[in-house]
Parts: C-alpha cells; structure tokens; sequence
C-alpha cells in the first residue's frame, strides 16, 4: 500500500525475511553492582600502600617530637626488619630542600645557639652529612696536595703526589661521622637516655661543616696561624655538638656531665688529628 510516497509493509511473510520473535517469553537480565563507578576503590589492598618511610629508630625519643612520630611513621604500617637493608627505607632521608640544608648550615656556624636538634627533630637527614664529608675529602686532598706542591717548588725539591691522602681523608671523615654517632648512641642508651640514631647521624655531620673554611685557610705559610685556625674551628664544632645534645643528656642522671665532656674533647682531638696530617705541610 502507497501513502504519501512511503511504502508500508504488512505483516506478512517476505522471501528472504527472518520471522519476528515473539517476546513473551524475554527473560530481563540482572547485573551487579561492580563497584566501579568509584576509582580508585575505598580499601586499596596490595604490596604498594604509600609512600616509602624512614626506618624507626628503636629508641626514638630525642629525633620524636611530643606529639608524633618522626616524619609522619604509622605505628600501624610497619615492613619487617628486613625493610631497613633496602634502599627505600632511608630514600626519605635524603629527600630534603636546598633551602633546608643551607638552613642547617647555617645553624651549625653558631654553636652557641644549641637549637639544631628542636629545628631537625621532626625531619633529620642524611643528605648534609654525606655531601659534607665528601667535600671534606675533595677539599682536604686538593688543598693538601696544593699547599705541599708550593712549598716543595719554593725550596726547589722534587715533588710527587700522595695518593694516600685521599684514602686517609676518606677514612677519617666517613669513619668518624659514622662509628662515633653509633658509640654514642649506645653509650646513651645504657644511661638511660636514648637518642635517634639517625638525629645523631645528622648532628655529627653537620659539625664538620666548620672545617671546609678552616682547610681552605691552611693555605697561609703561616704555621701558627694554622694552629689558630684548626683550634678555633675544633672549639667551634666540639661546641656545637656539645650543647646540642646537653639538654637530652641532662636525663642520664649524675653522668651528663662526663658524657658532654667527652664529646667535647673527642671533638677537639679530632680537630688536633686534622692539624697534625692536613694542616701541617713537610718538605
């Protein structure tokens, strides 16, 4: 039949054509709520949970402030023993701002101020100390090597480079900022007065900072002047450690006083120790 120039088709059996079927029998189809419309989902489960934390010191009490845990640790969250012998464990600690090393440098040129472990206790890191004596080594063999060529070519004698420099300078500064802290730390916690280790770490690496001027002045042929300058940078940093950990190890009873003084004088020999080698050139 022709309407308007349109075609309609009855209902009727076409060559070629699929019979329509029936829907009196259609069955509606149930789906479930997946869940998906949220992303991502409430309860995340899995190997990744956050951002990698530093390792919690065993006795935390002087790198905590009062009312946390040091950067943020979850009481909760917690990855084995296991979790300190991998690299993401100290990643934190060596996440730190230009802004904040320059400020701690900064701290540790005004020993008597005794305020870098409250301005670090929250957030201690790594990254200081480990460029600090790096360039104590670089600064401690170039000015050595420096200093000894001069005089040798002033009193017209041969001269060859010592390569040992560099190994001792290694030695000493890697040595001292680390197996000193470690001491230190256990001879606080047998007084009953533990410390963060890593807050000891921190201290003892920026102390040295001191001593990058001093060596760079020990280029003056001045020999009691180079005395002057590794005894003032000695008191300097032996000061600076002292009065920053003073106030912790009040706590140790009757012995605070014995401790602060052999941190000290430990510091000052130190100083003594880097006058005799470094500061001191032989032709």
């Amino acid at each position: 039949m022709m309407s308007g120039g349109y075609t309609s088709i009855d209902n009727q059996k076409v060559s070629g054509s699929v019979p329509a079927v029936s829907d009196s029998g259609r069955v509606p189809v149930q789906f479930t709520d997946s869940g998906l419309q949220s992303f991502p989902p409430s309860g995340v489960q899995g190997k990744i949970s956050g951002r990698a934390q530093p390792p919690r010191d065993a006795d935390d009490s002087f790198s905590r402030p009062a009312g946390g845990s040091p950067r943020g640790f979850d009481e909760s969250q917690g990855g084995g023993w296991l979790h300190k012998f991998t690299v993401a464990a100290y990643k934190p600690y060596f996440d730190v701002d230009t802004s904040d090393v320059l400020d701690r440098l900064k701290e540790s040129l005004y020993p008597f101020r005794g305020t870098f472990t409250e301005k670090t206790a929250t957030n201690p890191d790594l990254y200081g100390p480990f460029w600090i004596c790096s360039t104590l080594i670089f600064v401690a063999a170039a000015i050595g090597t420096f200093v000894t060529y001069i005089a040798h070519k002033l009193r017209n004698k041969e001269w060859n480079y010592d390569v040992n420099l560099i190994t001792w300078s290694a030695g000493v500064f890697y040595g001292y900022v680390t197996v000193v802290p470690l001491f230190l730390y256990v001879i606080l916690k047998y007084f009953s007065a533990p410390s963060g280790l890593v807050q000891l770490f921190c201290l003892y690496g920026y102390s040295l900072f001191i001593f990058i001027p001093a060596m760079c002045l020990s280029v003056v042929p001045l020999e009691i002047f180079r005395w002057i300058i590794a005894g003032v940078a000695g008191f300097m940093s032996a000061t600076f450690v002292a009065l920053n950990l003073k106030a912790h190890i009040t706590s140790a009873g009757e012995s605070w006083f014995l401790i602060v003084a052999g941190i000290f004088l430990l510091q000052l020999a130190l100083a003594v120790v880097l006058k005799l080698y470094l500061f001191t050139v032989s032709v």
